[in-house]
């Protein structure tokens, strides 16, 4: 038996790969091949392009894949959310589907746009957003460059944006944030009965979920007289609290936690003037909590 695991096509591709490598999975793309193959017998990948994913799992076609909540939600797809992935092609936080126009038009608001053209990717969405705020505007299907497309070929546009520099750069203003997304790990329902397969997708969720923990976080190991400990531990910030082991010197104890990276070079010289010794500094792949 296999477990069919559909991973995105496109943006997150790279993203997806290096994130599945640090859970411990090693998957080889042929770029002539929509197959890929992984170091795990009992699992068989497809690329499928993001915006098609919720569709082929809902169906049965994967058992399990990754893509946005955007597209399940604009796919209106019955699957098992099991988990998010807080990542995306350039951060490791949400994005946003964002209504824009052009600088120097007047609309300030939703509402502002009654009786005019929104171009999107995410029409259904759109939709529903402009039917909540009780707004009738014409909503048209992009094929993609959406951006260039007002003050011309629409009035407005409903587009994907993690920091805003490309609406920025084609002369657009952000209105109104119409839905904040990340990835998701979903399953087909009926593969999430089957007890062999509910097991291989927990196995993968927990992998996953864990090298999103570990993501910008490090180790450090370190040496401290019994008398310096509380001075130590006050430096520390610890993911519960750190694990302090005896050393043969009974004088002694070693001191292991994880810590932000970004703030690696702010606590080391302050564990030093604290008195301790040997301060070892180790990347982590994966935190299982």
């Amino acid at each position: 038996m296999k477990l069919k695991l559909g991973l995105p096509k496109g943006s997150l591709q790279d993203a997806s790969l290096q994130l599945f490598r640090r859970a411990g999975y090693e998957i080889t793309v042929n770029p002539r091949s929509y197959f890929p193959v992984i170091d795990d017998e009992e699992i068989e990948c497809m690329l499928i392009r993001a915006q098609e994913m919720a569709r082929y799992v809902e169906d049965g076609i994967l058992d399990a894949g990754l893509t946005g909540k955007d597209w399940i939600l604009e796919n209106s797809a019955e699957v098992r959310e099991l988990a998010d992935l807080y990542y995306s092609k350039l951060t490791f936080g949400k994005v946003r589907w964002v209504l824009a126009v052009p600088e120097e038009s007047t609309v300030r608001s939703v509402n502002d746009l009654e009786g005019k053209i929104i171009a999107t990717e995410l029409v259904k969405v759109t939709e529903r957003y402009l039917a909540r705020n009780n707004v009738k505007a014409k909503v048209e299907f992009s094929w993609g460059a959406t951006e260039v497309k007002p003050p011309v070929l629409a009035d407005a546009i409903v587009e994907v944006t993690e920091t805003g520099s490309s609406l920025r750069a084609n002369g657009l203003r952000i209105v109104e944030t119409v839905l904040e997304s990340n990835t998701k790990f979903i399953a087909n329902c009926a593969a999430w009965e089957d007890a062999w397969k509910r097991a291989k997708i927990q196995t993968l969720v927990m992998m996953l979920n864990g090298a999103m923990e570990a993501a910008g976080k490090v180790g450090l190991m370190l040496n401290v007289l019994r008398a310096d400990l509380d001075r130590v531990l006050a430096v520390l910030p610890a993911l519960k609290r750190p694990t302090i082991s005896n050393l043969s010197d009974p004088d002694w104890v070693a001191v292991n936690t994880v810590i932000e990276e970004k703030t690696v070079r702010e606590i080391i010289p302050r564990l030093k003037a604290a008195n301790a010794q040997g301060i070892v500094e180790y990347p982590l792949n994966k935190i299982v909590l």
